[in-house]
């Protein structure tokens, strides 16, 4: 299950549409309602807080995300314009560590594509969307 003030329009999440679990792009945020406008590739639908999940980051999502990979001495890194995100050990998305110039940022424990989608917002000030 997804927090509501984790998600801002564009966010890629998996969503529960009529007992079926679809991928979804985030349209708008109701905080009031505890309900996000999410895009199923069939239509929009208000979706409550339980009916929302994250999608795991993976090299597949990243790959998807127009990341370029790149292996060095056990490590990982995966490359988009002049952002970083590295992976201390080959396929453990566990532990990651993150920079765009000065701004580095580490995480223990995975995070979802929504969450690097509004990280990398944060960071760089520009959109992280699928091409």
């Amino acid at each position: 299950m997804l927090k509501i003030g984790e998600l801002k329009s564009g966010d890629i999440i998996h969503v529960n549409y009529e007992g079926a679990e679809r991928e979804g792009r985030v349209v708008s945020v109701s905080h009031e309602e505890h309900q996000a406008l999410v895009d199923n590739g069939i239509q929009e639908f208000w979706y409550r807080q339980e009916d929302m999940k994250p999608i795991p980051l993976d090299e597949d999502q990243l790959s998807q995300l127009g990341f370029i990979k790149e292996e060095s001495n056990g490590t990982t890194k995966y490359k988009k314009d002049s952002f970083r995100l590295v992976l201390p050990q080959r396929g453990d998305f566990s532990q990651i560590e993150m920079w765009w110039r000065e701004d580095r940022r580490h995480f223990n424990n995975p995070i979802g594509v929504h969450q690097l989608q509004n990280l990398h917002l944060d960071m760089t000030k520009v959109p992280l969307e699928r091409p």
